[in-house]
Order: C-alpha cells, then sequence, then structure tokens
C-alpha cells in the first residue's frame, strides 16, 4: 500500500502543467535526435543539461529522462526507413527492419516498433518499482568501506563492457579517474595537477568533458562520414501492424521485456547488448529461423521491446546504488549530483517526492511516446532531409553557448573544444567514451568513500574484508576481473592462431 501511495502521490505531481509539459518536450527532442544518424541520448543530454541548471531537479529530470526514452523509440525510425541506425541499439532493427520496409510493410516495422517499446517500457517501469525499493532498503547497510568496494565493482563492470577492447575500455576509463583527480584534494584542500592555472583550482567541469566528448566529438565523426541516403515514405494509413503481425510478435515482445530490463539492471552491460541478445534469442525460438534478416518481424520486435526495457533496468541500479549502467545513466549521475541530490539508498529516504514523481514520469512518458511517435513518423522522417552544413554548425553553437552560460569562463569553452578533438579521435580508433565518464564521475566518489573508511578503520586496509558485505562485492569484482583475464588470453591466442594460419 506504501508503494501504491507513493505513485499515486508521483502522478498527482508528474500530471501538473509544468512536469507534464517537460515530458512532452523531452519526447519530442529525444525522438528527434533517435532519428538523426550520428547523434545519441548521451550527447543530447549533455547538450541540453546547461539549459536545466535554472530549473528545479524534479522537472529537469523528468525531461532528461523522457529524452533519454525518446532517443530509443526514435532510433528505430531511421534503421527501418534508411536503413541508418540512429543510434547504436537499434543496430540489430536494421537486419529486418529495413527489409520489411523494401517489402512494402514499413509501417508494420514502425508500429510494432512503437508498440513493442511501448510494452517494454511499461512493464520495465513495473520492475523499477518492485526492484529499486527493496534494493534501496538492503543498500542502507552499506557504509564507507561498502560504498567504495560497490563503486569499484561498478566501474569494472562498465570499463570492461564499454567497448570491444578491454584495453582501450581500462584505458578510457583510467583517464577519466585521472581528471577526475585534478583540481583540490578533498581531504587536505591541497591543489593537485593544476600547473599554476587558477581556473584548474575547482577541478575540470563534468559539463566540459561530456559535451566535448560526446557533444563535439559526434558532430566531427558525424561531419567526415556524411550520412547521406534517400528515406522511405510511410503514409500514416499504413504505420499499423495488422492482427497477424501482433500475434506474431507478442512472445517476440514479452521475451524482449525481460531480457531487456535483466541486461539493463547490470551495470555496463547497456540497451545494445539487450538487443542484440534478444534477436539472437528470437532466431533461436523460430521455427523457421532462415527467415530473419530477410523481413521477419519477430526481429524487430523482439531488439526494440529489449532495448526500450534496458532504460527502465539502467535505472535501478542508479537510483537505488548511485551506479550508472551507462554513457546516458552517466550524464544522468552528473545531473543528479549537480541538482544537490545524491543517487543511493538514501535517495528514497530524503527526497520520496523527488523518486516517485520520477518512476511516474516513466509511465507517462511512455503513454507520450506512443502518441506522438505513430503520427509523426512522417514528419520526423522530413528531418533527415535537413542539411548536415545547417544541422552541425547548429549543434556546435548549442554546445559552446550551453558552457559559457554556465561558468561564463572562456576557458571552459576551449577546454570542451579540446575535448571534443579528443572525442573526435576517440571514436576514430574506437575508444569507449562511457568508461572515461564513469570515471569522471565515479572517481572523487570512490576517494571520498576511501578515505573515510579508512579513518573509521584506523587506517587499516582490513576493514574492505572484514565487513561482510565488502568483502562479497570485493569477492564478485575479483571473479570478473579474473573472468575478463581469461577472456582476454583466449582472444589473444585466437588472433595468434588466425595470423599463423
Amino acid at each position: 500500500m506504501d508503494v501504491l501511495n507513493n505513485l499515486m502521490n508521483g502522478f498527482s505531481q508528474v500530471l501538473t502543467p509544468n512536469n507534464l509539459w517537460m515530458a512532452v518536450v523531452g519526447c519530442f527532442f529525444g525522438t528527434l535526435v533517435g532519428i538523426l544518424p550520428g547523434l545519441g541520448p548521451s550527447a543530447t543530454i549533455a547538450m541540453l543539461l546547461p539549459f536545466t541548471f535554472g530549473m528545479q531537479a524534479t522537472p529537469s529530470m523528468i525531461m532528461l529522462c523522457a529524452l533519454y526514452y525518446g532517443a530509443k523509440y526514435g532510433g528505430s525510425t531511421t534503421a527501418i526507413l534508411i536503413n541508418v541506425p540512429g543510434e547504436n541499439a537499434s543496430v540489430v532493427t536494421t537486419f529486418d527492419g529495413y527489409q520489411m520496409a523494401l517489402q512494402g510493410r514499413a509501417g508494420s516495422a514502425l508500429g510494432i516498433s512503437a508498440i513493442g517499446s511501448f510494452i517494454g517500457g511499461i512493464l520495465g517501469t513495473f520492475g523499477v518499482i518492485f526492484i529499486a525499493v527493496p534494493l534501496a532498503e538492503f543498500s542502507l547497510r552499506f557504509g564507507p568501506a561498502e560504498y567504495f568496494s560497490l563503486i569499484v565493482m561498478g566501474m569494472l563492470t562498465i570499463v570492461f563492457v564499454g567497448g570491444k577492447s578491454i584495453i582501450k575500455s581500462l584505458m578510457s576509463g583510467v583517464i577519466g579517474l585521472s581528471i577526475g583527480v585534478v583540481g583540490t584534494d578533498v581531504v587536505q584542500g591541497a591543489p593537485r595537477f593544476v600547473y599554476g592555472v587558477p581556473e584548474l583550482m575547482d577541478g575540470i567541469s563534468f559539463i566540459v568533458v561530456v559535451m566535448g566528448i560526446f557533444g563535439i566529438g559526434e558532430v566531427l565523426v558525424s561531419a567526415e562520414e556524411r550520412i547521406r541516403m534517400g528515406s522511405i515514405k510511410v503514409p500514416f494509413s499504413k504505420l499499423w501492424p495488422s492482427v497477424s503481425d501482433l500475434m506474431q510478435s507478442r512472445w517476440a515482445i514479452m521475451r524482449g521485456t525481460i531480457i531487456g530490463f535483466i541486461i539493463g539492471v547490470l551495470p555496463g552491460a547497456g540497451s545494445t547488448l539487450a538487443s542484440f541478445l534478444s534477436y539472437g534469442v528470437e532466431k533461436s525460438f523460430a521455427k523457421q529461423p532462415e527467415r530473419f534478416g530477410k523481413g521477419a518481424i519477430e526481429g524487430v520486435a523482439g531488439p526494440e521491446t529489449a532495448n526500450n526495457a534496458s532504460c527502465s533496468g539502467e535505472l535501478v541500479p542508479l537510483l537505488s546504488l548511485g551506479i550508472p549502467g551507462s554513457g546516458s545513466t552517466a550524464v544522468m549521475l552528473g545531473a543528479l549530483m549537480m541538482y544537490g541530490l545524491k543517487p543511493g539508498p538514501m535517495l528514497f529516504h530524503t527526497n520520496p517526492d523527488f523518486v516517485w514523481t520520477l518512476i511516474a514520469s516513466l509511465f507517462v512518458g511512455n503513454i507520450i511516446l506512443l502518441i506522438m511517435n505513430l503520427p509523426m513518423v512522417p514528419l520526423f522522417a522530413f528531418t533527415l532531409r535537413l542539411s548536415y552544413s545547417i544541422l552541425y554548425p547548429a549543434i556546435i553553437l548549442i554546445c559552446i553557448t550551453g558552457v559559457y552560460s554556465v561558468s561564463g569562463s572562456i576557458f571552459d569553452v576551449w577546454s570542451m573544444l579540446l575535448f571534443g578533438v579528443a572525442g573526435y579521435f576517440m571514436k576514430k580508433y574506437d575508444i569507449p567514451g562511457a568508461p572515461m565518464i564513469i570515471g569522471l564521475v565515479l572517481g572523487p566518489l570512490m576517494e571520498h568513500s576511501l578515505y573515510r573508511a579508512l579513518a573509521l578503520g584506523q587506517g587499516k586496509m582490513s576493514v574492505f574484508v572484514t565487513r561482510p558485505i565488502s568483502a562479497v562485492l570485493l569477492g564478485i569484482t575479483l571473479l570478473m576481473a579474473i573472468a575478463v583475464c581469461f577472456k582476454t588470453i583466449k582472444m589473444m591466442r585466437t588472433q595468434i592462431g588466425e595470423e599463423k594460419s
């Protein structure tokens, strides 16, 4: 009953005109961003973050979450219409979605994608309610030692799965940690790595790094590739899938919801893994697996449902433990901290109105996205015809204005442009940016937890293994590290064998 009462209170807050309007704005721009190849939710959340500083935390986070969901919805549009995924998790949708479009079934593909995303999002939000709250209650037993071990585990998790190369992921994470220690020491108050530059005394701004890596960097890479393809026109009358399509996709949608939510709860796994795994499961369950890759509607329904359900799952560790599960939720973690909120177990006790309003907004946002996406697909498809010579300079201008509006510092603007160049080369050499952001955000928290744990343990490192929960978390981290080492050795042996042959 307490959960139901809190949820009803959340709905009463989210349905106020201001909060509802922020949800609509977030859904619209999220979908718009999702259909534009080369941009993603991480970049867009980072670009819009400075414009929310004058607002309260609740409407700001409602907009950012709606934007995140909307980008997941919109990414399937370009994947189906022009065979170009709007974001990484929609890559799988191109396998069968574009083939359906070529067969004149683009409406069925777009419709089942929206319906599957809606069901996955709604059921995933119920999962947040029933898992996040007990997890947060359990996490109240955490002290500084447990927080340190948890942050180490979460950081290693996302670094290990942050990209194709474990070495590159580790390198990115270490760079993020290094950036995080620039500024003033949290205990002694002494300057670190500032090299006489007064602007660095407060550290390197999270906004500067995120907007540079995800915003400017993505624009530079996309501008170089110059993605231009002709779209397939879809009339509104043919947007809805048939009854047979719905019946054929029902189990794919249910399996996609379960897979997506479970994968989303695991920090670092992400929606891309969820969509690929869902596609593999649907192909293995199919009576005629040869249909996949040739226009199988289950190949669209399952991955798109998993994609959206994973978004709900990613909010579980973010809200309950303060650990982001992807690059987008890493930006959201930074946003919560900037609003003066501390994600983790105490968030449900210190700011219950905020948490339950945010959870209620997920239900409202999914309904808005379903209503918005089906009739507005032709309008969103039209934005693909915009000249990139207009679009990309506008994005760069937004980034520059956003950074300058936060600090009023030209130094931060130049720093952002420098990180943008770094982001370009990271993208070119396939170095993931998410581990860097995680290192930047969680690094100072890990350092602070380490200092506090050692202070309470009278300087003894044994405090991390004598406390049961901390010891278990470190044990899981050790097992993960061993598993990844074996995997790395196996990959290296395979590469050596291929080179010899």
